[in-house]
């Protein structure tokens, strides 16, 4: 059986466990390395004195990186909620550095079809940094949606969102709730979107559009068969 290693490049903490939790324990439990990188603190545009909240934030992701079984490498330090003010080459040299470092066969990231302009801002500088050249070794890049993030999107501002690949997390789902309640800061009350209950209903909404009880669904941006 082929082992893979996998990168997840996100914009916040909490976006591994919300967008896509329940696969990468998945992968774990299939033998597959998993590596995630994060290019923000994920509070800093909150303003105010937030050194306290930036180690809670970070702590959270270690408890919850160790619950999916994913290992955390060097990142980027952008502006929350403001990385569209810095240039995509520099958001795209630290992608390039963990690519090379880790040498990934699937890739995921954020969908560009997303409200929250972090978001888009590292799924543009992740197609940058695995523009298809000779000598790659990727097989696949998949994008993924954000609770409060992507569905509040409009295909008039920022296309939609259209998977194209779910997977079953229905045996990992309680690794998801628990990696998500490391985060409980960033969670909402029902019937917020980003509840515990509406991420639920979530889950249970794309493993009924494909025959599952819980799953994730992704959208396949490019596949290479090397």
């Amino acid at each position: 059986m082929n082992r893979h290693t996998v990168l997840v490049v996100i914009a916040h903490t909490d976006d591994e466990a919300l967008g896509l939790g329940g696969t990468i324990a998945r992968h774990v439990e299939n033998g597959d390395i998993v590596y995630a990188v994060s290019m923000t603190d994920g509070v800093g545009a909150r303003g105010g004195e937030n050194e306290e909240e930036i180690k809670i934030r970070t702590q959270a992701s270690i408890n919850a990186g160790k619950i999916l079984g994913l290992t955390w490498i060097e990142g980027g330090s952008f502006p929350d909620n403001a990385m569209d003010t810095v240039p995509l080459l520099a958001v795209a040299k630290v992608i390039e550095k963990a690519k090379n470092t880790i040498k990934p066969t699937i890739v995921y990231t954020h969908s560009s079809a997303d409200l929250n302009v972090d978001h888009r801002v590292v799924s543009q500088a992740t197609l940058t940094a695995f523009r298809p050249q000779p000598n790659e070794v990727w097989q696949e890049i998949r994008t993924f949606e954000i609770a409060s993030a992507t569905d509040y999107g409009h295909r008039s501002i920022t296309d939609l969102f259209y998977p194209n690949l779910y997977v079953d997390i229905k045996n990992t789902w309680k690794k998801k709730l628990a990696a998500l309640e490391e985060y409980q800061m960033e969670m909402r009350d029902s019937p917020h979107t980003r509840s515990f209950e509406g991420l639920e209903n979530l889950a249970k909404h794309r493993g009924n559009q494909v025959g599952l009880h819980y799953a994730e669904a992704f959208e396949i941006i490019r596949k290479i068969e090397r």
